[in-house]
């Protein structure tokens, strides 16, 4: 089964967003556009996963919808190893990839030092129950503390041209997860 789970980078990615994103659920085309990936490929890739029981679908009209089985025995062990492959800023992008996040990025001494056991995040976009669940998940998996400061995009345009301290953020070494910062 493991060579079969992991024999493709696409259901890897797909794996990686439903997982971190367990209560939500996505079409075809939304998890293709978020993955920038051929929605063909998603289609197979979640057929498969849907065969092993990884994955559950709803069809809803038209569209049918995919969200991670909570139920499967390997649901935990797999929201697991996923977050360890990818490492600390692999796991925020895949979290914050299906959640409406603008751009998001790493700040301060852990962008020197990854042992640093704070992490400063600049995230813009909606500070969701979601995203909440799926960092304080994070914070555990790797035993870091974030210091989160969300924005809405008009919110951080405004400032960015106003706020000193936000001026030195965007100025200094950062690690990118998702987004522009433009």
């Amino acid at each position: 089964m493991l060579k079969t789970l992991f024999s493709s980078s696409t259901r890897v990615d797909i794996l990686s967003l439903l997982l971190n994103n367990p209560e939500e659920k996505f079409y075809i085309r939304q998890i293709a556009a978020i993955l920038k990936r051929n929605p063909a490929g998603v289609k197979r890739e979640l057929d498969k996963l849907e065969d092993m029981e990884l994955v559950i679908s709803e069809k809803v009209a038209n569209l049918k919808y995919f969200q991670a089985n909570k139920n499967s025995a390997l649901f935990s062990e797999l929201k697991s190893i996923i977050a360890k492959s990818l490492g600390l800023s692999g796991a925020l992008k895949s979290l914050f990839r299906g959640n409406s996040v603008k751009a998001a990025f790493i700040y301060g001494p852990y962008v020197e030092d990854d042992e640093s056991p704070v992490v400063d995040l600049l995230v813009i976009g909606p500070s969701t129950p979601t995203i909440l669940m799926g960092l304080q998940d994070i914070e555990k998996k790797f035993n870091k503390s974030f210091n989160c400061t969300f924005m809405d995009y008009a919110d951080f345009k405004l400032r960015k041209k106003t706020d000193i301290n936000l001026r030195k953020i965007l100025q200094s070494k950062k690690i990118n997860l998702i987004g522009s910062l433009r």
